[in-house]
């Protein structure tokens, strides 16, 4: 098995087994993710090379190789501020869609484009890294984004066309931005270290700081969903978040530390784990009484770090959204590091938090998540002075504790577990066995079993002949 385990031991796995992973952990988990987006672009830079022509012709090869460049000089002279640029997890999804287009069997539309993102990149890399550089960038419909910075919106300036080549400097900070027929636009990011620039035209990436950390809440990056199914549940991105809902983000985040810490230390070291916050729009029917969920999130495996969700109600709502979604995040990146099953992705076993067929893997990561909810808001019970707060809290422990109690067995029972799954399963049953000791009052356990009997009826009648009906 420690050959499968590669640089994690056995006792570490234990650890996220338990829900949990120390700081040393939580970092190999991180420092891998970060080495295999470097290799991811790597292969961007390698894929072009070898593309036919009429896939990447020779001046957009040769503007990548000179953005490739760039990122070299700024990576030499900062690593740790071009890292933050490279390691950002909203890339990941532009590297994949860029190696999906390099790669495609027939010449596909806009792999120029893609390829030219590559730019912007830079040019963010440079101006944390205090390069003096220039670039000609393409504004993609009067919009010019720089990862992890902002966006410079041309729409309105004096004889602008759509699309226009973009003359950037960055110099020890400083970026300024020559568009063509208009006043030239000179910041210094406030995401790199500088102030707020009171250019309307340049639209910052919005910093949430509070004691949980300073983190981006990023509403305006090209590719913060793209590729990403959302629209298959009817869900999108949140488009430039207005006062109220950026307010509520503030007010959610400024809270959300002492939420974790009452239901302890772990969750607040799971922190260092995000990145970026994704806001995203309501779910559909979440503005009519009854009309559907009132609150989405997820996450992606190639954007490591980012939590996509729609704006808190509140801060235990966002409290609980990243336990939920971190977890994710940490059994993906375990996942990497060692494989945890070998089953297909055939969609057929019943999960009680989702009405339609899920594949072995989602099983998985939906008991995990549930176990880490269950296990928070056991905790916040137990310490919390508010009473209120404390019903709450036992009332989710409940739901989660029997959702996972009704599903477990069948990850415990599975063949398809490899040797690190299979320790993970066997500790995540010990922890889920040991919450039990401390149970939720009656009322609220028998409310639990009900709301699962239930979703467990109404799976029988969907799908009779799936596994759990």
């Amino acid at each position: 098995m420690s050959r499968g385990l590669r640089s994690l031991t056995e006792a570490q796995v234990r650890e996220l087994g338990r829900t949990g992973g120390s700081p040393a952990v939580l970092d190999r988990l991180a420092a891998d993710q970060d080495a295999r987006r470097l290799l991811l672009l790597r292969a961007v830079l390698d894929s072009a090379e070898s593309a036919p022509r009429d896939r990447l012709p020779p001046a957009a090869l040769a503007r990548l190789r000179l953005h490739w460049t760039v990122l070299e000089e700024a990576d030499r002279a900062d690593r740790a501020a071009t890292r933050t640029v490279l390691h950002y997890p909203l890339l990941g999804p532009w590297a994949q869609r860029c190696l999906r287009l390099l790669a495609a069997p027939r010449a596909p539309t806009g792999s120029t484009r893609e390829a030219d993102h590559l730019g912007a990149v830079a040019a963010a890399a440079a101006v944390r890294a205090g390069l003096h550089r220039t670039f000609r960038l393409v504004a993609r419909g009067g919009r010019l984004a720089l990862p992890t910075l902002g966006v410079l919106d041309l729409h309105g300036a004096p004889g602008a066309p759509p699309s226009p080549l973009v003359e950037l400097v960055t110099d020890d900070g400083t970026l300024t931005v020559l568009p063509p027929a208009a006043p030239p636009v000179v910041v210094r990011p406030a995401a790199a270290g500088g102030r707020p620039s009171a250019d309307p035209r340049w639209i910052p990436v919005h910093l949430l700081r509070a004691s949980a950390g300073t983190v981006l809440l990023d509403d305006l990056d090209l590719y913060r969903t793209a590729d990403s199914g959302l629209e298959r549940h009817g869900l999108a991105p949140a488009e430039a978040l207005g006062k109220e809902p950026r307010d509520r983000w503030e007010e959610a985040w400024a809270s959300v530390a002492p939420l974790l810490a009452v239901g302890g230390r772990q969750r607040l070291d799971d922190l260092t784990l995000l990145r970026c916050l994704v806001p995203l729009a309501p779910p559909p029917g979440a503005a009519t009484a009854g009309g559907g969920p009132l609150h989405c999130s997820g996450t992606r495996r190639e954007a490591f770090g980012a939590v996509l969700s729609s704006t808190p109600q509140s801060p235990a709502f966002l409290a609980a959204t990243l336990v939920h979604e971190l977890h994710h995040i940490k059994l993906s990146a375990l996942a990497e590091l060692a494989p945890l099953h070998t089953a297909d992705g055939r969609p057929r076993h019943w999960a009680p938090w989702r009405p339609d067929p899920r594949p072995f893997d989602g099983l998985l990561q939906g008991t995990y998540s549930h176990a880490a909810l269950a296990d928070y808001w056991q905790r916040f019970a137990l310490h919390t002075t508010d009473p209120a707060l404390r019903d709450l809290a036992w009332a989710e422990h409940a739901r989660c504790r029997e959702q996972v109690t009704a599903v477990l067995p069948v990850i415990a029972g599975s063949r398809s577990l490899t040797p690190a799954g299979r320790v993970l399963t066997d500790e995540l049953l010990a922890h889920h066995t040991a919450l039990g000791a401390r149970p939720a009052p009656a009322g609220h356990r028998a409310r639990a079993a009900a709301y699962v009997a239930t979703a467990r009826a109404a799976w029988q009648r969907r799908h009779p002949a799936a596994p759990g009906g």
